[in-house]
């Protein structure tokens, strides 16, 4: 290929040729990659052209050298209007040192706009003769508020530069000229926090000021930067700001002192936990949760028996969420020792935190006398409680010590087996239970139960065998619905009832199989549809393909009894529209009793999927 300056020759050829303005502007482009000094004339010339400027400047920023420099420098005295404001900014974006005297002189002149770009431009440059230009235009009262704001951004520009340079008490002079000057609002944020950045912690004071402003944005600034000034002075200084802010700024308060690595923060963050409005302690002690440690337990817990149900319940939120086992250590020992409204907040953290060690403890608060204490540590219980403490829960769910343990006897159960390691293990051990339970066992409770043959709610009587093989049902998995299989086909009447309930719901695809096979084999009418109502909701909810979702339509169609069953697979039908159910809908319209609605179905799938015809050619 062609080397660089061969490109390059080629390409100033261009810019010195007839060529139409379009193709140089597109030249000049090329030559930010390709050109060196020699194309500096050529692209100089363009300089003063309105409609080719912006594209010389794109190339001229970009080659090295003084060359360039000087081309852009030249062309100041040439060039006015939009094209000299263009021209200052590239010098700008060379930050040539150079240009510093013209530059300043163009401060002064009648073009506002020429005037502002020069000011930004200065800033951008940034040595002392520079700075020093646009410090003067601050003061000056008579120059326009742009050129004063353009100043103000170049003087912002120069203190940066000081501060990277390590010159930092030069740039908090520089941004503090800024932060008195008649600027604009925008420019007076900036220097404040350049100002309390460059004094380090010594700007703990000025961070104060913006802290206690009446000014929101002088506020939120002052949020800013503590978070990202370091040191304890600025801790401090927050703390003290959050005794004297309204409650809506200390909530905000209590947000940047969470994220401050300082050991002060926790007291104070603490300490407005404990007293002033509630909304700041609901603040407080949702910081707490994050950062919080054992030290806390102790304030944290009376809060929690408060009678105020938000703060009872923001400081409950906070001891559950608060990380680390020495917290969980401290709750023990003190549930140990508890009594009334603490023990009961301490129950329910024992179930919130899962604390393990604390399972005796809740076994035995089970036959406390007080049902609310019951009906805690059995709900905590489901949290705590390990492989070996199922028997306890299913003698709890059996045989209830009073009928109103009977629901959160059965919540625990079914929280504690959806958290087994080994599930399998789980449901046979509550297959056991079932079995070995009396088929006379008596109905604890009544449940509302959609019936999908029916399509209404309705209220059953569920007794332990049955409450049992419905957290199999939560529980799912290849073991649990073995045995829920073998449920469905009971002789008691209202284990089958549940099974059937289970398999209906079933949260997974594998449901099909054992759904499929009670449709074809069950000789009541009343459970044969409910198990084809089950499958063809599989059919229907599940990401299957279309093939199979296809074939499991077949399969229905093979099982169904009744032309009313018939029809339901033919909803399923028209529900998923695809080429494979258009085939399922015109091989059932064979069947004469079925003929009109099928090829109605058939036709309404055609009519939702367009497509079809044609995929279907493509595949044939």
């Amino acid at each position: 290929g062609k080397t660089a300056a061969e490109k390059e020759k080629r390409l100033i050829a261009v810019l010195k040729s007839d060529s139409p303005k379009a193709e140089k502007a597109i030249t000049c482009k090329y030559l930010a990659i390709w050109g060196s000094a020699k194309a500096v004339p050529a692209l100089a010339v363009l300089l003063p052209d309105p409609e080719l400027t912006s594209w010389a400047r794109i190339a001229l920023e970009a080659i090295p050298g003084p060359e360039a420099d000087a081309a852009l420098r030249d062309a100041l005295g040439k060039v006015k209007g939009r094209v000299l404001v263009g021209v200052i900014n590239s010098i700008g974006v060379r930050r040539d040192p150079e240009a510093v005297p013209e530059l300043s002189n163009l401060l002064d002149g009648a073009d506002a706009e020429a005037a502002s770009a020069a000011a930004a431009a200065l800033g951008k440059i940034g040595t002392p003769s520079a700075c020093r230009a646009i410090e003067k235009v601050l003061v000056r009262t008579e120059v326009p508020e742009k050129v004063r704001s353009a100043a103000a951004e170049g003087c912002i520009l120069c203190a940066e530069k000081l501060l990277r340079e390590g010159r930092a008490a030069a740039a908090a002079f520089l941004y503090d000229k800024v932060r008195r000057a008649d600027v604009p609002k925008p420019r007076k944020l900036e220097a404040t926090r350049g100002a309390i950045l460059a004094r380090g912690e010594a700007g703990a004071s000025l961070l104060a000021e913006q802290l206690a402003s009446s000014d929101k944005a002088f506020f939120v600034l002052g949020l800013t930067v503590a978070r990202e000034l370091p040191g304890g002075a600025v801790t401090d200084v927050l703390a003290s700001a959050l005794k004297s802010a309204e409650p809506i700024r200390q909530a905000r308060l209590l947000q940047v002192l969470a994220d401050r690595p300082d050991p002060k923060v926790l007291p104070a963050v603490l300490s407005a936990a404990s007293a002033g409005s509630k909304p700041v302690r609901v603040a407080a002690m949702g910081v707490l949760a994050r950062i919080g440690n054992a030290s806390c337990v102790p304030r944290l817990l009376e809060a929690a028996t408060e009678s105020d149900p938000d703060i009872a319940g923001a400081a409950l939120d906070a001891l559950g969420k608060m990380p680390g086992e020495e917290i969980d250590k401290v709750l023990l020992s003190r549930l140990r020792e508890a009594s009334g409204t603490e023990r009961a907040v301490l129950i329910e953290l024992s179930g919130r935190r899962a604390i393990t060690a604390a399972t005796p403890y809740l076994v035995r608060a089970c036959d406390d006398p007080d049902p609310a204490i019951r009906a805690a540590s059995l709900r905590a219980l489901g949290s705590t409680a390990g492989p070996q403490d199922l028997d306890f829960l299913l003698k709890r769910v059996v045989k209830p010590a009073r009928p109103e343990d009977s629901k959160p006897a059965e919540g625990a159960l079914r929280a504690a087996c959806l958290r087994m390691p080994d599930r399998a293990a789980c449901a046979r051990k509550l297959a056991d239970a079932i079995w070995n339970m009396p088929v006379s066992s008596k109905s604890a409770v009544r449940k509302k139960r959609w019936d999908p043959a029916a399509r209404s709610w309705r209220w059953v009587t569920v007794s332990p065998r049955s409450t049992i093989l419905e957290i199999l049902g939560a529980m799912g998995g290849p073991e649990a619905l073995k045995i829920v299989a073998e449920a469905a086909r009971e002789s008691d009447p209202e284990l089958r009832e549940t099974a059937y309930y289970v398999l209906g719901q079933w949260v997974t695809p594998d449901s099909a199989p054992v759904l499929l096979d009670l449709t074809r084999s069950v000789r009541d009418p009343a459970y044969r549809i409910r198990a084809l109502h089950g499958y063809l909701r599989v059919a229907r909810e599940f990401p299957l393909s279309d093939t199979q979702r296809a074939e499991m339509c077949r399969a229905a169609l093979k099982a169904a009894v009744t032309p009313a069953e018939k029809r339901l697979v033919l909803e399923t039908v028209k529900s998923r529209p695809s080429l494979q159910t258009l085939k399922v809908a015109v091989e059932a319209a064979r069947d004469l009793v079925l003929k009109k609605e099928a090829t109605a179905a058939a036709l309404l799938v055609a009519r939702k999927n367009p497509g079809i015809f044609r995929r279907g050619q493509e595949t044939s």
